[in-house]
């Protein structure tokens, strides 16, 4: 940021419009941030991003077999739109909090935000832990996943292949490299390719629903939506059905106040009605249940694909649709933090040499650890929206700047320590007032908690060994370590999101009194 001449407080009466460059640049100095990246996102790109990141309808296939093992088709149904909805209210939460710090710096910054200042820091830093993990669990999982879809690919076109472990490890690295590639080459091309990957979400969806719909046998309206199933052995059909519901699971944007909520609440609109469409479709399609539950590909939709078309092509066709948009790119981050997160899921990897159960169980970080880093922000919400702590309207604090480096870093450090504990809360242009908001955040919380608690449940019983969740523990280790570490080091010199810059309002964008 440009340095300015400090300007009396009887001057600064109220800020103008000004361009949409130096907005976004000022959203972030009041969070105490510079920009670090350049702004190439606008709606259609981000739109894409939020589209691709939640890859419902694709994300369905791959994962259905829990929901449809424990619930059956009429349990996938219902917990679809339980899930949709509860991820609905989640992401309104969440949208709410993007527009008030519209940052890439995510939950934990808004954990420290939201917070009492006596556990302030360690909430933060928590969530920071928590987030970290889901996220590099989240990259070693969508590798993984695909790896092994290309796996089933093969066995579907040549039965008589058997894969070995370290296939699924070397084609893991293969689906690594791509995203490498896709990152770092070519990566000022992905705001352009994002907007390309929405086209091909939804040309994809129909695609393969024209097809499967048009050419397989049609199951009875009762079979989808009333046939229950509890093949995992439950003692209720209601207990089955929550174990299963877990089948149905930034700063680079231009005006990211506005444009980060549109798209996410837009995202996933649009990403819940072609899922639920294509889970109508396949359930519709989905033939012999015994043959579809016991495929030697591993992936179900796989085995629909082809008992609906007759025909190895035509089904490895449509799988090749789900496994291209599965396999693209996520996000364009720092080279350093692509290396880091690129070595640490090629590391991993190598547990599924040895046990693939062991593998799953550390890549469950995904759900619990983003899951809880979202419920931390959510009850956070919930706290201060219920307190009053949130303001209506933009109260500003006007800071200067010096050019004396000395004087600067003297102020700076003052500043990183109080910073959060005297900021100012007030709604972004995305807000929900009154009950209404009130209701929607409780609800996100409600939901959160329900996938959490089923999300450590093991799949089927009796429980043994190789079919243990052993979720729970590797991330009640996360925790654990993160907390210990805190306690004996991390508390001295974290002190929360840090502050980058002081922001000053620049003459030009003030009326004089």
């Amino acid at each position: 940021m440009d340095s300015y001449d400090p300007i009396p407080m009887s001057q600064a009466l109220r800020v103008e419009q000004w361009s949409a460059k130096d907005r976004d640049q000022d959203e972030l100095a009041r969070l105490g941030k510079k920009q670090a990246l350049k702004r190439n996102f606008g709606f259609m790109s981000i739109l894409g991003f939020s589209c691709t990141m939640l890859i419902t309808w694709e994300a369905l296939l791959i994962l259905f077999v829990q929901g449809l093992t424990n619930g059956g088709p009429a349990g996938l149904i219902y917990g679809y739109l339980l899930v949709w909805i509860g991820t609905l209210s989640v992401f309104i939460s969440m949208a709410e909090l993007v527009s008030m710090a519209p940052t890439s710096s995510g939950q934990y910054h808004w954990v420290a935000m939201l917070a009492p200042p006596t556990c302030q820091k360690f909430l933060s830093y928590l969530t920071g832990w928590l987030t970290v993990a889901g996220w590099q669990a989240f990259v070693a999982s969508t590798c993984y996943l695909c790896a092994t879809l290309i796996q089933g690919l093969i066995i579907l076109e040549q039965p008589e292949y058997h894969p070995k472990m370290w296939h699924g490890t070397l084609l893991f690295w293969a689906v690594a490299a791509c995203a490498v590639f896709i990152n770092t080459v070519i990566s000022r091309a992905l705001p352009a390719l994002e907007g390309l990957i929405l086209i091909l979400h939804v040309l994809g969806f129909f695609a393969i629903l024209i097809p499967l719909v048009y050419l397989s046998p049609h199951a009875s309206s009762h079979d989808v939506f009333g046939r229950f199933l509890n093949e995992g052995g439950w003692p209720s059909q209601g207990l089955s059905f929550f174990v299963g519901l877990i089948g149905n699971m930034s700063e680079e944007v231009r005006n990211p106040s506005k444009i980060v909520p549109a798209s996410m609440i837009c995202s996933m609109l649009l990403n819940g009605l072609l899922g639920f469409g294509m889970l109508v479709a396949v359930l519709l399609c989905i033939g012999n249940l015994h043959d579809v539950l016991e495929t030697s590909t591993g992936y179900p939709f796989m085995e629909i694909f082809l008992q609906g078309t007759k025909s190895s092509g035509g089904a490895a066709a449509m799988i090749a649709i789900v496994i291209v948009l599965a396999v693209e790119p996520r996000t364009c981050l720092p080279l350093v933090s692509i290396a880091t997160t690129t070595t640490i899921a090629i590391l991993l990897s190598l547990i599924s040499i040895g046990s693939t159960v062991a593998l799953n169980d550390v890549l469950s970080l995904t759900v619990a650890g983003l899951f809880l880093s979202y419920l931390a922000c959510c009850v956070l919400l919930l706290y201060r929206r219920c307190t009053g702590g949130i303001s209506e309207h933009a109260i500003t604090t006007f800071s200067t700047t010096n050019n004396n480096p000395t004087m600067n870093n003297q102020m700076n450090n003052e500043t990183q320590k109080h910073h959060h504990q005297q900021q100012q809360l007030t709604w972004g242009p995305f807000h929900i007032p009154g009950l209404l908001g009130i209701t929607i955040n409780l609800l996100g919380c409600i939901f959160l908690i329900i996938i959490i608690l089923f999300s450590f449940w093991p799949p089927v019983t009796p429980v043994m060994p190789s079919t243990m969740n052993y979720s729970v523990l590797v991330t009640a280790s996360v925790v654990a370590f993160a907390s210990t570490y805190y306690v004996l080091w991390a508390w001295r010199v974290y002190t929360g999101p840090v502050v980058e810059v002081v922001f000053v309002v620049p003459l030009q964008r003030l009326r004089r009194a």
